[in-house]
């Protein structure tokens, strides 16, 4: 009976030894070895061989990029006013002794840093000038706290101000700004629509006089050569037809009730040639001087 107990003893420490001699360190992640209180070596990830009861595994640290947000801070810039400022900071743990022994609370410390590298920074500038230079702040906040952060292992890849709050009289001064550069911008893009609809109106008034006025150029030019041609085409007809004065005189008698139509017309003026016509027309209706005295 002893020696089954002798025998379980011995097996649970065999068991126990093992367990404490056969470590697995996960992928991104480190172990830091003691030995007899003092810093031994640094275990990588995969199967590692410790001396148990001599060699104690410290608690693993992650080597991969964490993000921690931070509370809004009050800092005042430049111009004496009071923002809240919340950063979020992107770090990596790059050697595991460093941060175990260089610093007893990484998170703190970057945090209370933070605050501190921020209100140096956004005192130096202007509330325009943190409002609009987010990224030289991020860049300044990220340098700053790397190369504080390097000697405890940690490196830190990037700052971002999350949120820059100012307080509520100055954010109703500056949607009142923002609002009036608005309707400044609406004005001005009003005002360039009604320029543009009267030069378009304009042009096209242009373009629809050029057009009348070259239709009506057109429509005279063919109305003068209609009567050229119309004209070309009488005065081809008479000169074929070969009128003589007694035909021009008859044709002259049939327009004269037309020229006497207007009311204007009181004085006529009656060409030579039509005189001579009426007359060789008078002489050829009445008969000969010699058969009238026959006659009689």
């Amino acid at each position: 009976m002893i020696a089954l107990i002798v025998l379980a003893v011995v097996a649970l420490f065999v068991v126990v030894t093992l367990a404490r001699t056969i470590r697995v360190i996960p992928q991104a992640r480190a172990g830091v070895v003691e030995r007899f209180g003092r810093y031994s070596r640094t275990l990588n990830p995969g199967l590692a061989l410790v001396v148990p009861f001599v060699d104690r595994v410290r608690r693993l640290i992650d080597l991969r990029e964490q993000v921690v947000s931070f509370a809004p801070q009050p800092v005042i810039t430049e111009d004496n006013v009071v923002v809240n400022v919340e950063t979020v900071i992107y770090f990596q743990v790059t050697d595991a002794k460093a941060a175990t022994y260089e610093i007893a609370n990484s998170l703190e410390a970057i945090d209370l840093l933070s605050v501190t590298t921020l209100r140096n920074v956004i005192g130096a500038m202007t509330l325009d000038q943190t409002l609009t230079s987010r990224d030289q702040v991020n860049d300044q906040l990220r340098g700053i706290l790397d190369e504080a952060t390097g000697k405890w292992g940690i490196r830190v890849h990037r700052v971002e101000l999350k949120a820059i709050d100012p307080p509520a009289t100055i954010k109703d001064t500056m949607e009142k700004q923002i609002r009036a550069e608005r309707e400044k911008r609406a004005a001005i893009l009003q005002a360039e629509g009604v320029k543009q609809a009267a030069i378009l109106t304009a042009e096209g008034e242009k373009q629809a006089a050029i057009l009348k006025a070259e239709g009506e150029k057109q429509s005279a030019i063919l109305a003068a050569e209609g009567q050229s041609q119309a004209i070309t085409t009488v005065f081809q007809a008479i000169h074929d037809g070969r009128p003589d004065a007694e035909l021009l005189a008859y044709q002259y008698l049939q327009t004269l009730p037309q020229i006497a139509q207007g009311a204007a017309n009181k004085v006529w003026v009656i060409p030579s040639e039509l005189t001579r016509a009426l007359g060789g027309i008078t002489d050829r209706m009445l008969p000969p001087s010699g058969e009238d005295s026959d006659t009689k």
